[in-house]
């Protein structure tokens, strides 16, 4: 579908990339994965068709469409969230046209033998086929399913674009790309502006698509449910992975091994053959063997190893000062803004050396309360009382941009460092990825990474034992965000966390706050277990909807018989929901045979086929899909049959 060929860009003097090549297959899932700077983002451009090689070329396929979101992009404000997305329709509206003219034009000829009508009906025959693929006979739905599950509500959809933040526009972009449905998504970090719940909708819509998909994302999570193949960019050349991130990590670090096994091996043959010319060079009699040694050396390939910082993973924030057992006490606590009610029925209490999630969709009141809970703001209902000796370091979404850009990195530290710790800046910096250069560069020239790291070793610099992290994570490499993570798995103090990102929570909380429908509700486990409760919670409500309460069963009783239309109604209900049990009996035993003939060929292999391994393991996970399907149909079938 795409080949990259022999593809090389060059900045100056500097080669970013070298003659890389690879292919993008239909259907293909692929994470791009490397260091910042590594050119990850460039990759996309190039495949977009935003930037241009400096050789190499980038090839496409005649019908291959491209969908690309880049991290930041202009967004529209001049109409209404609905009639902006469906924007994304401009191409169905247009066949339509076409539909209603070559309709027209046939419904007056005569001249059926003729080649001119025969034309006509293959262009009409073409148009409705690209009218069905681009889901022109469900655009409504399609475009209410893909609002409601990014995050918007209903009461939204005719709500002015200029009335929504920066990361909910975001959102509305994404919205019109997914249903442009192209035959590639290239997705830059399209998780940083989502909710946990938004996520999780994406994942599933990405597993189903059916195009190909190349993204990039600092969320490990979102990576291994989504991709099934991993390229790394490092040092200007790619490594290709036919595996999900974590695998490919496992992978990577056992090439890391051989090739630093190599590149000791080639450093101990170039120091011999140096020695060699260096003691021999003027000697006549070993001429030929010093020249030798010198065209040997030109013609070596350098083995070249990307640098691993195992410093970084020493870092810790500083001991949490005494505190009473009580951190704080949230009493019925609630706060609106004007008419506009963000969150009420706050109650809990956060106890010495709680690790909390608050987790929920944007919007709903997490950094409401993250600043409510720091004084920031006062609550408009209840109390929340801090307890003592509390010292609280907060960490807000928008840190970096807190920071005066005309400072330079060490300078930032600088002013706000007090005492002893002054004399250990550079080593903070240093833990923190900013060594050498790094710590004269000014605030305005670093990368939202960089800017995100040097926040967090600023507030590192003063002792808490309450910390509260608003979306610490937003911009930070997986290297950065595993650090972070040690640091306050690490910490004996108490931390309050806003995240969306479900692999940097897991191992560290161990309490989850729910902020959903304008109320706040307790999970005491880590963040899959209110995953998993989530899940639950959202089936048992559509089938507290789908079953009557006993209170309207008692009202149908009352009024006697079922109605002539409400019989017939009920029964084309019966019918539909045995109809969905059917089709998954079917599919069920398909599967099971398809199971059943690998199963057999196993038995008597001589040898270990790859592919026929992944397409097994494929078809069990079908299987166990097929199999839940089939118990929610049954249920469901169950409900309308009483």
């Amino acid at each position: 579908m795409i080949s990259i060929d022999n593809l090389s860009v060059s900045f100056g003097g500097w080669t970013l990339f070298d003659e890389i090549s690879f292919l993008i297959n239909p259907k293909e899932r692929i994470g791009l994965v490397g260091k910042n700077g590594a050119g990850k983002t460039t990759i996309l451009k190039l495949i977009a068709g935003l930037e241009q090689p400096t050789s190499g070329a980038v090839t496409r396929t005649a019908d291959c469409t491209i969908g690309y979101l880049p991290q930041q992009m202009q967004v529209a404000d001049t109409t209404t969230l609905l009639a902006e997305t469906a924007k994304a329709f401009e191409e169905v509206l247009s066949i339509e046209a076409e539909i209603e003219r070559l309709t027209a034009e046939i419904a007056i000829r005569t001249d059926y033998e003729s080649e001119s009508y025969e034309k006509l009906l293959h262009k009409l025959n073409d148009a409705n086929d690209r009218y069905h693929i681009l889901g022109g006979d469900t655009r409504d739905a399609d475009i209410e399913k893909t609002l409601l599950g990014l995050g918007f509500r209903r009461e939204e959809f005719n709500k002015p674009t200029s009335t929504f933040s920066g990361g909910w526009r975001m959102r509305i972009e994404l919205a019109k790309l997914l249903l442009r449905r192209p035959s590639i998504f290239l997705l830059d970090e399209p998780t940083n502006h989502l909710d946990i719940e938004s996520i999780q909708w994406l994942e599933e819509y990405l597993k189903n698509y059916n195009g190909a998909v190349l993204l990039i994302s600092h969320d490990r999570a979102f990576l291994d449910n989504v991709t099934t193949r991993t390229i790394e960019l490092s040092l200007g050349k790619i490594y290709d992975y036919k595996v999900p991130y974590s695998q490919f990590v496992t992978l990577r670090a056992e090439r890391r091994a051989q090739q630093l096994a190599a590149y000791q091996n080639q450093q101990r043959l170039i120091e011999k053959s140096e020695e060699f010319i260096e003691k021999f060079r003027y000697k006549p009699t070993k001429s030929n063997q010093v020249q030798s040694r010198i065209k040997q050396l030109d013609k070596l390939e350098r083995i070249e190893v990307e640098e691993e910082d195992l410093a970084t993973l020493n870092i810790k924030f500083p001991p949490a000062p005494r505190s009473g057992q009580i951190v704080a006490e949230v009493k019925g606590v609630g706060k609106s803004f004007g008419a506009h009610h963000v969150f009420s029925g706050a109650e809990f209490t956060i106890t010495k050396g709680d690790k909390i999630a608050l987790v929920g969709r944007n919007g709903e009141g997490k950094t409401t309360f993250a600043r409510i809970l720091i004084g920031e703001h006062e609550p408009t209902e209840g109390s929340i009382r801090i307890g003592a000796n509390v010292s609280i370091g907060y960490y807000a979404q928008n840190q970096d941009d807190l920071m005066d850009g005309e400072f330079t990195v060490y300078d930032t530290l600088d002013r706000v460092a007090v005492g002893d710790i002054r004399t250990r800046l550079r080593d903070i910096l240093g833990a923190f990825l900013f060594r050498g250069e790094d710590v004269d560069k000014k605030v305005k020239v670093l990368s939202g990474g960089e800017r995100s790291r040097l926040a967090m070793a600023r507030m590192m610099l003063e002792p808490h034992n309450l910390l509260v992290l608003d979306e610490p994570t937003n911009h930070m490499d997986m290297r950065s965000k595993d650090i972070l993570k040690e640091a306050i798995r690490k910490f004996d103090g108490t931390v309050v966390l806003v995240s969306h990102d479900r692999e940097f929570l897991d191992g560290i909380v161990d309490k989850v706050y729910e902020f959903r429908d304008g109320g706040v509700r307790e999970y005491l486990g880590d963040i899959w277990y209110f995953l998993e409760k989530r899940k639950l919670e959202s089936l048992q409500e559509v089938e507290r909807k789908a079953a009557p309460t006993k209170s309207a069963q008692q009202a149908v009783q009352s009024q006697g018989k079922l109605s002539y239309e409400q019989k017939k109604e009920q029964e084309k209900l019966i019918r539909k929901h045995r109809k969905a049990v059917e089709t998954i009996e079917q599919q069920t035993a398909e599967v099971e045979a398809k199971i059943a003939e690998y199963d057999a060929k196993f038995a008597t292999a001589t040898e270990y086929n790859e592919d026929d391994y992944k397409a097994y393991d494929a078809l069990k996970q079908q299987l166990d899909h097929l199999m839940h399907e089939w118990e929610k149909a049954v249920y469901e079938l169950e409900l309308v049959e009483e």
